[in-house]
């Protein structure tokens, strides 16, 4: 009979795979959330709980939701959004979601400037 995850196992493994998502180093990581990079390591070994605040601010930098790393949502992408858009998302490749990222925004761009009166 297989042991159900602890919620500190949870997120340990939550936080290490969103961070690998984004082929982020945990410097790198430390470096967007704005702490040093000893507490995300902590944070990865379980030896350290995160704050309210520092898990939010993990969730912010990895642009997942607390629900996420917590283990309350099992997707990333569908955690941000119930949209059917992101359904797929998981399946992509990390430089895939990062292309998609960048189409998205320059749709958006383009959309933008019609509203605003600019055939861009």
């Amino acid at each position: 009979m297989s042991k159900e995850p602890t919620p500190s196992e949870i997120f340990q493994t939550r936080l290490r795979a969103a961070r690998d998502l984004r082929e982020w180093s945990q410097s790198e990581l430390a470096d967007q959330a704005g702490m040093p990079p000893s507490s995300i390591a902590h944070f990865e070994a379980g030896s350290r709980k995160p704050s309210f605040d520092t898990l939010r601010r993990l969730a912010n930098a990895l642009e997942v939701t607390t629900d996420y790393l917590l283990g309350r949502a099992d997707d990333p992408a569908l955690a941000q959004s119930g949209d059917p858009l992101y359904r797929d998302v998981s399946k992509l490749s990390a430089r895939d979601r990062e292309l998609a990222k960048d189409f998205l925004q320059m749709l958006a761009q383009r959309n933008e400037a019609r509203r605003s009166g600019d055939d861009g």
